[in-house]
């Protein structure tokens, strides 16, 4: 029996990862063909007070590495968040389907109704149920830094479409 945590967290977020690695590879080729610096790319920012795409990118794997460790029940993989390039980019999001394709469904059962604390012992400490944490807090979270990651290329010039963003499903 394949848990339906498992079914909505872990081929989401490979399936928007790997586009996301694609939509970069793109990006990357743009960047060459036009004469663009590639960190250009790789700093551009939607707007001043919001993260550049190298951090979008970074985050986007944070959280589908986070919360499908958290439901999964195992130690939540920390990466250093030094990517500066393409290619470093490309590596970590191939090192977090790697990690996803490590945890089995079976790992998920019950995960449901598990509480999940979200900044213990802080002011900001919020307690939620499996299931909210994962519908309510971490696929949105998750979906914020894939699609801003795309708005900031698309906004630059790279010629990506909805097919793009969507990946293969």
């Amino acid at each position: 029996m394949t848990s339906p945590m498992h079914t909505f967290a872990v081929p989401v977020f490979k399936q928007m990862l790997m586009a996301l690695k694609a939509v970069l590879a793109q990006a990357s080729t743009h960047a060459a063909a036009h004469s663009i610096e590639p960190d250009a790319l790789l700093q551009a920012r939607l707007y001043p007070d919001m993260f550049a795409l190298a951090k979008q990118v970074q985050i986007a794997a944070d959280f589908a590495r986070g919360v499908s460790a958290r439901l999964a029940g195992v130690e939540v993989p920390t990466q250093e968040g030094q990517e500066k390039s393409f290619a470093d980019l490309d590596a970590l999001l191939a090192q977090t389907v790697s990690f996803l394709d490590g945890l089995s469904a079976s790992q998920f059962e019950g995960s449901e109704s598990t509480e999940i604390i979200l900044r213990p012992g802080t002011p900001k400490e919020k307690r939620l149920v499996g299931q909210t944490y994962l519908a309510s807090y971490g696929l949105p979270q998750f979906f914020f830094h894939v699609t801003t990651a795309y708005a900031i290329l698309r906004h630059n010039g790279v010629a990506i479409g909805k097919r793009d963003f969507m990946g293969a499903y």
